[in-house]
């Protein structure tokens, strides 16, 4: 019987006991069970904080340790589970008043003065006592001390330092502000909670808000909150200013207030009594002494956009506009740049700037989108009292241009949208400072100044007042150069806003607008044009503007209209002839070596002009039938003598010289244009019937030689300049780009008439040009942007360039040409020695390998074939000294040559070329890397070279390689070579990288190999060769001394185990086929020593503990060729038996290394491979043990490998399929009776109590390997009466791990697979319904919160699986049990919406799974509604939980429809009633967005069904 301790209280109170006594006494008080005394938790809490209480009023002296201890004494006991025991139980425990205002006043000690001692165990217990309802109770009935209490606390976050704050202060303030909401909500006087929280709350409440939303806690780190807290806090900040100053009760003080026009005739008196809450509200935001000067700007800047939304939400009404505006001037104030016209000079640094304009957006915005603002009504009722207001702010804004501030454009762009007349006045200073005059760099702010221009262009088009816009831009375009120094320069951004607008416009107003643009030119620019740089750059500017219009006009056809097509024509023709032929006149010739700036600038303008005009001109006349085109076709004398005037009609041949003379002194515009010109006379030459004459030929040749040549110095150097497409922003730097942008883009065109020389320039340019196409990968910008190399890799992946024979043929010659000259610089010979040993390097031409046809064809003199006698000197090469060494430098310039060759179609080669880039790229594989070249630089320039050469043996040209060497040659060739280069490379047998570049070898040989099975090309010579060559490698190999090929060096005898392994692999299945009837009796004979070979191979070893993944490859190839031989052919057992004893050992070796070989992603599948066809050969099974029995027990040993048994499980499931069900039919009914007891013993529940983790997956591993597999008979009928024994074990080990901190997920997704795959394989077999319910107990314990998005998305979809299991394959279950099915789906829909939320400053990585799962939820969706007659009666229910759950929260737009979609299916199945009682029985907020949902469904999903339905049959 427990003791009574009844002297622990006297102790404690004595004043003889020692503190340390005390607080030893007071903790061992609290813990035991043993101390019993009366009201020991109340008597104990007392204690401690009586003793605070007189140590803080100086009535008592204690050291500090005394004092924390008993701080964190209190704190235990608050935050104890004992404590919670009692009060749950129904025991009052009382707080002492004095505890908490020495709470409070600890927390104020800490904000004022930032003392920090003991302020964690405060906050701690302060924490504490607002967790637990009824401790609270002491802060909730007293209201001043709530007060105080959440003032202090936010005081204290706002003071704390960056990355200084204390760890539990949100917390607190978090529980603080949940109290003091629910105070509000009770308050019944409006005017103390107004007081009250401007009083004390308003400043304190703001501050946090702003550095909670963009100060520094915005990034969540050490010792700040995370970023769901700081979303619940912001949203508590907002509620509690609502609650406080923006009341229903205080909208006649607001009305008074604000109104104060209409309220003239009220009394004296009740004006007195007026509250004034708006001005109270900003003169507390405006108080400087609420935080540090330098914060108080920011923090006003981001208040006044919330208080304006928070007056909209509480007081917007239809009617209430002008209340609400009245508003916005008093907070706009608020803001230092409304007083910026006062004060001189005024100037904001630009962080401020920011700020504040971020702020007038958002004011802006709320405007726009509440429908404060009514134009009519605004002008008829209230005197334009906001538009005079929106005006001023236009004028402010303007006057004080900030074009580097994105929020600057966004502004301007909502005044805009408001109403075009706020800056209708000042048009043309808009378009000055946010576009002709503004320096736009950052990508941020260009997109914002293209929205701005959108809108406006926009409006304009709306107004059909486009021409009164260009008045303007021409207006600001012609003013004097000091107010506007730089030219318009249209780029893509502002280009393609333009071009949107253009192409909206009625034909009419885009001719007034043209003329408009030339009547500006000819009045303003031409005249002062001579010798005027500024006038220059208005012409130019000018020039672009028209360019733009011209282009971007709608075609006429021949339905347009008449009197538009002649109106175009007269413009056309007063364009050339009023603006072209004088502006072309007025250029002198150029005087010294550069031209002026002016002249240079007038002849760009010309060119851009006359290149513009010529193709409208051809477009029209081509299109439009009414349309006469001026510019007359090219005539036989023209053809005959290829004279400039054929570039352009009525400019005089001595003009065009003075202007190409000029362009051809600098890389500018106009020289693009004139190539844009001689192209389009290119253009029309072809489309006349003549172009084939020898004149027009010439004609066609010269134009493009010219194209080529006028840029080709300009390609001499590398540029990293891009362009962005745009013919106006073509300058000195971008120039390069535009060219051979202009070449590449037109090669159908030009290629037919470049001489050969032209076309090699054009192959070597775009070599180049790909090289240095790597050094700007990393440059890419957002906007499209275009730069040589990728122009150069864009022909190089283009599906046509095969098909430019010329073209490709010369690439791939200085491809090879660049590839050699590396090659050759490696030479250790006399360059003499080198053209005799390796020829095929010094061919100038692809073509010149044709000469070996001829030469390989005839046996030599002597009776010995030339192409022996070329393999055996390259064999010769290969095993002595080879003659050329790469170093490092010369192998990475080699493997970039070889990236440019794997994107070409080697499969399509011609025979000369294929032959020639074989030679090579063998040359390049044999050579000799030096020692400056790294391991994995070896290894990759091997790789490629092969990967490359198998590439090239899969194409259609693949046997021309034979008529210089026989494929055993190669084969030799290539293993020797591998030998040699195995041999000095230090790395790991069972490394990766070395694993993959066997892998590409071996897949090589292969293709060598196939070439000669499919041509039935002297098989059994040539496979009789190889076999004889693999067989004195392993002499070699088998030698004690050093062998001759490095075949003896541990990656040699993989390098030798592969070659074998493609030997037997291609040898085996067409000996198998005897598809072939040359020597029939040979190839079998090849095959036994192929397999011979492979032992002595394997004996050569060792290959290691566990298997090497090449030796089991080599051991399954021959198992399987072994096999097929002897199942299609009787009298092959000699075969079989002369490798019974090796597969016999290698099998027993796999069955012991299994485990080990699951971690490995080459061995692994191998090895089951292998036991595969080994059960397959019941000859070769031992005699002595049961092959089933053993195979069993390794698998299950490898899913209960302990090392990761989850990892194992899921990699190895996908291997074993075909070697269990081989396993099944090899297997007694007693073999299947084993496997089950082995499944139920590791399904135990005792397993989970001892934790035996790996028996349990293994054993629910095994189940799910059992259920893929064909089972029939008494097999069938043992599984099925184990049935209920597996899923209540099921059912048990998902209980139980459920429950589990943290839930072992492997386990429970284990189980559900089973589950999901015992559901289908037990349609029509599962007899009793419970065993099928229990499936719903199972997905109603497993847990969907707080879990990362990749195990959230395996678990929803394995979840999904089984209910979709029981839907499909046990339909009447379901229906039975509808209700648990249902809570299943909920639990999933809930889920879904919980993850598929919008989070604040959230990532939106992980929304892919989540719309996945959001996918899977609509499809359930569709199947449970396909069971109408079922369902209907649950289908308001299932809309009602949508709904309920979907207003809490907000979703992403792609979950959002996938899941409306889903419950559009449901509403389908309900009917009016159904849709009245949702209407009359869902809570309010429910209730909304069921209205919304509903008119949704009505508006898109009924309407589209009904017009599907209608033409249905």
């Amino acid at each position: 019987m427990a003791a009574v301790y009844s002297g622990i209280s006297l102790k404690l109170k004595s004043k003889t006991t020692s503190w340390e006594d005390k607080l030893k006494l007071a903790h061992f008080a609290w813990i035991s069970h043993q101390c019993v005394l009366p009201n020991k938790e109340q008597v104990l809490l007392d204690w401690a904080g009586q003793s605070l209480v007189a140590f803080y009023k100086k009535k008592l002296e204690l050291k500090e340790d005394v004092v924390e201890r008993l701080w964190i004494y209190i704190d235990g006991i608050l935050h104890s589970k004992k404590l919670q025991n009692v009060l749950k139980s129904g025991k009052t425990i009382n707080l002492q008043l004095s505890l908490v205002k020495i709470i409070n006043e600890r927390i104020a000690e800490f904000s004022l003065l930032g003392s920090q001692r003991n302020i964690c165990a405060v906050l701690s217990c302060c924490q504490g006592i607002l967790s637990t309802p009824s401790l609270a109770v002491i802060y909730t009935a007293r209201q001043e001390l709530m007060v105080a209490l959440l003032s202090q606390l936010c005081w204290a976050a706002c003071r704390q330092p960056e990355g200084a704050v204390v760890a539990p202060l949100f917390e607190v303030i978090y529980l603080a502000l949940g109290h003091y909401l629910l105070i509000q909500q009770q308050q019944v006087n409006p005017r103390r909670a107004f007081g009250e929280m401007t009083g004390h709350l308003l400043q304190p409440c703001l501050v946090l808000r702003h550095l909670l939303s963009g100060g520094a806690w915005a990034r969540a780190g050490h010792g700040q909150p995370r970023q769901s807290l700081c979303r619940d806090l912001r949203g508590q900040v907002e509620a509690m200013l609502r609650g406080g100053a923006f009341q229903p009760e205080l909208l006649s003080s607001y009305k008074e207030e604000l109104l104060e026009q209409q309220q003239a005739d009220t009394k004296m008196g009740a004006i007195k009594t007026v509250l004034a809450p708006l001005g109270t509200v900003i003169g507390k935001l405006l108080d400087p002494g609420c935080c540090q000067a330098g914060l108080h700007a920011t923090v006003v800047a981001g208040s006044v956009p919330v208080l304006y939304q928070l007056f909209l939400d509480s007081y917007f009404s239809e009617g209430r506009q002008l209340l609400c505006f009245q508003v916005l001037p008093r907070l706009f104030n608020c803001l230092r740049m409304s007083h910026l016209q006062e004060e001189q000079p005024g100037v904001l640094p630009t962080p401020d700037w920011t700020a504040e304009l971020l702020a007038v957006e958002q004011l802006l915005t709320l405007v726009a989108s509440t429908g404060v603002y009514n134009v009519a009504t605004d002008r008829i009722r209230h005197g334009e009292a906001q538009f005079l207001f929106y005006r001023r702010l236009a004028e402010l804004l303007l006057k004080r241009s900030q074009a580097p501030v994105p929020a600057w454009f966004r502004c301007l762009q909502v005044l805009v949208s408001l109403n075009h007349l706020v800056l209708e006045p000042d048009l043309g200073h808009l378009l000055a400072s946010a576009w002709i005059a503004a320096e736009v760099t950052d990508s941020r702010t260009r997109k914002a100044q293209e929205a701005l221009l959108h809108t406006l262009f926009q409006t304009y088009v709306k107004l059909r007042q486009v021409p009164r816009l260009f008045e303007e831009i021409l207006g600001v375009i012609c003013r004097p150069a000091a107010k506007v120094p730089t030219p318009l320069v249209l780029a893509w951004g502002p280009c393609a806003v333009l071009r949107e607008c253009l192409l909206e416009l009625p034909p009419s107003q885009l001719l007034d607008t043209w003329s408009l643009v030339l009547d500006r030119f000819l009045s303003c620019i031409l005249p002062a044009l001579r010798g005027d740089t500024d006038v220059a750059l208005k012409a130019l500017s000018l020039s672009s503007l028209l360019h733009c219009i011209m282009c971007n006009m709608r075609t006429l056809d021949s339905g347009s209209p008449l009197p538009v097509v002649r109106r175009t024509q007269c413009v056309m023709q007063r364009t050339l002839r009023a603006l072209l032929q004088p502006l072309a006149a007025l250029l002198p010739d150029p005087a010294g070596p550069e031209p002026e700036l002016w002249l240079q600038q007038a002849c760009d303008c010309v060119l851009l002009l006359s290149c513009t005009w010529a193709q409208v001109d051809t477009m029209l006349s081509l299109n439009c039938s009414g349309y006469h085109a001026v510019s007359e076709p090219p005539t036989r004398v023209a053809l005959e003598s290829p004279s400039r005037p054929s570039l352009f009609p009525g400019i005089e041949t001595h003009q065009w010289k003075k202007i190409e003379k000029a362009t051809a002194q600098v890389n500018s515009l106009g020289r693009y244009c004139l190539e844009q010109l001689y192209l389009q006379k290119m253009k029309r030459t072809l489309m006349q019937t003549g172009f084939q004459s020898e004149e027009a030929l010439r004609t066609l040749r010269s134009d493009a030689a010219y194209i080529l040549g006028s840029g080709r110095e300009s390609l001499t150097h590398s540029t990293t300049a891009s362009w962005d497409g745009q013919v106006s922003t073509v300058s000195v730097l971008t120039y390069p780009v535009a060219h051979w942008h202009l070449i590449v883009s037109n090669l159908t065109i030009l290629l037919s008439y470049l001489c050969p020389d032209d076309v090699r320039y054009l192959a070597g340019v775009l070599l180049r040009t790909l090289q240095m196409h790597k050094t700007q990968e990393g440059s890419a910008d957002e906007e499209p942007n275009i730069t040589v190399g990728k122009v150069s890799k864009a022909m190089l992946y283009n599906p046509l360039f095969p098909e430019m024979q010329s073209l490709h043929s010369a690439f791939l010659l200085c491809l090879s040409t660049q590839c050699t000259s590396i090659l050759c610089s490696g030479a250790q010979s006399h360059p003499g020695l080198l053209r005799q040993q390796l020829p095929w390097l010094f061919e100038k031409d692809s073509i010149d390998v044709a000469h070996w046809e001829n030469r390989f064809a005839k046996v030599g003199p002597d009776g010995v074939e030339p192409r022996g006698e070329l393999a055996q000197n390259l064999l010769a090469l290969v095993r002595g000294d080879f003659p050329i060494q790469l170093e490092a430098e010369q192998s990475e310039s080699l493997l970039g040559l070889l990236e440019v060759i794997a994107a070409l179609q080697l499969d399509s080669l011609l025979p000369p070329c294929h032959m020639h880039y074989f030679l090579l790229l063998l040359s390049m594989a044999i050579a000799k890397l030096g020692d400056s070249c790294s391991l994995s630089l070896t290894l990759q320039f091997l790789m490629t070279c092969y990967r490359l050469l198998g590439c090239l043996q899969r194409g259609k040209s693949a046997r021309s390689v034979l008529q210089v060497m026989y494929i055993s040659d190669i084969f030799e060739i290539i293993v020797t070579s591998l030998f040699k280069a195995s041999g000095g490379l230090l790395i790991d047998s069972d490394d990766p990288s070395w694993l993959e570049f066997l892998q590409v070898t071996g897949t090589l040989l292969e293709q060598l190999l196939q070439v000669l099975v499919q041509g039935k090309l002297s098989m059994a010579l040539n496979f009789g060769k190889i076999i004889a060559f693999l067989s004195r490698c392993q002499e070699c190999s088998a030698a004690t001394a050093g062998g001759l090929l490095g075949a003896q060096h541990p990656l040699g005898r993989q390098v030798l185990l592969v070659s074998v392994t493609k030997l037997c692999q291609v040898l085996g299945p067409f000996v198998q086929g005897r598809k072939c009837h040359e020597a029939p009796d040979v190839l079998p004979g090849l095959l036994l020593q192929a397999g011979a070979a492979l032992q002595l191979c394997a004996a050569g070893g060792p290959w290691g503990r566990p298997p090497h993944p090449a030796f089991l490859s080599a051991v399954s190839v021959l198992l399987e060729a072994g096999v097929g031989q002897h199942c299609g052919h009787r009298g092959t057992e000699s075969v079989q038996l002369s490798h019974a004893a090796f597969c016999r050992s290698v099998f027993s070796q796999v069955l012991s290394d299994l485990p080990a070989l699951a971690g490995s992603h080459q061995a692994f599948p191998a090895a089951v491979r292998f036991l595969t066809l080994f059960l397959l050969a019941p000859e070769l099974h031992p005699k002595e043990e049961s092959v089933f029995t053993s195979t069993f027990h390794s698998v299950r040993k490898v899913f209960a490998d302990t090392a990761d048994p989850i990892q194992v499980s899921q990699d190895v499931e996908s291997h074993f399929g075909a070697l269990f069900t081989q396993m099944l039919e090899l297997g007694t009914t007693e073999d299947f009776r084993t496997v089950l007891q082995c499944i139920l013993q590791g399904l135990d529940v005792r397993n989970v109590w001892t934790a035996d983790q790996p028996a349990i997956l293994s054993a629910l591993s095994l189940t799910k390997l059992l259920l893929a597999c064909p089972f029939g008979g008494e097999k069938a009928s043992l599984f099925w009466r184990a049935c209920p024994q597996i899923v209540t074990a099921l059912t048990l080990q998902n209980r139980e791990a459920c429950q589990e901190h943290p839930v072992p997920l492997g386990v429970v997704g284990r189980v559900l697979d089973v589950l999901a795959a015992l559901l289908r394989r037990g349609e029509g077999s599962i007899s009793n319904p419970h065993h099928v319910g229990l499936a719903f107990s199972i997905l109603l314990t497993v847990p969907l919160d707080h879990l990362k998005p990749p195990e959230y998305g395996n678990i929803f979809l394995r979840m999904h699986s089984v209910l979709f299991s029981v839907l499909q394959c046990h339909p009447q279950v379901m229906l039975k049990a509808i209700p648990s099915f249902l809570n299943c789906f909920n639990r999933l829909l809930f889920s879904v919406m919980h993850e598929g939320r919008q989070k604040d400053k959230g990532s939106t990585d992980n929304l892919p799974v989540v719309v996945e799962c959001a996918r899977l939820v609509e499809r359930m969706y569709s199947h449970i509604a396909a069971r109408a007659e079922d369902v209907t009666v649950f289908s308001p229910f299932m809309v009602a939980q949508y709904v309920t759950e979907a207003q809490k929260v907000t979703l992403y737009p792609a979950v959002k429809r996938l899941l409306q979609e889903g419950v559009y299916l449901i509403m389908d199945l309900c009917i009016e009633p159904d849709v009245q009682f949702l209407r009359a029985s869902l809570p309010p907020g429910a209730r909304d967005a069921f209205r919304e949902l509903h008119s949704d469904y009505v508006k898109y999903h009924k309407t589209s069904r009904e017009g599907e339905r209608r033409y249905a049959a």
